[in-house]
């Protein structure tokens, strides 16, 4: 991919990145631990009536999608920084651009990625 081009994708994933670890930060109330969040998770629980380890397995998914969105946001970085961001993973070939706007993260062609899923 051209420069420009990744440079541009480059600004939007370390926005998306910024924007995804102020919002954990908001949900897990400013600095505290994730172990302190999820206590006040299982209290308020309690407090509400609900099924503690529903309420729980929630937060505990929650953490693993952002995670993994987290994952996924550093991964396209690291190609950005070495020049294969763009490329399919599996096939080589170049990504569309509409494909990369849609989905900054995506690391395999249409093609492709509908094999693995």
């Amino acid at each position: 991919m051209s420069t420009p081009i990744s440079d541009t994708f480059e600004a939007q994933l370390r926005s998306m990145r910024s924007d995804l670890l102020a919002r954990l930060q908001t949900q897990r109330g400013g600095t505290r631990s994730r172990a302190d969040a999820a206590a006040d998770k299982r209290e308020r629980a309690d407090d509400d009536g609900l099924d503690r380890d529903e309420s729980f397995d929630l937060g505990a998914v929650l953490g693993e999608r952002e995670t993994a969105e987290l994952g996924a946001i550093d991964a396209a970085l690291r190609r950005v920084a070495d020049g294969s961001y763009g490329l399919c993973v599996t096939c080589g070939t170049q990504i569309p651009a509409a494909r990369l706007h849609a989905q900054p993260t995506a690391e395999r062609c249409v093609g492709c990625q509908a094999r693995v899923e």
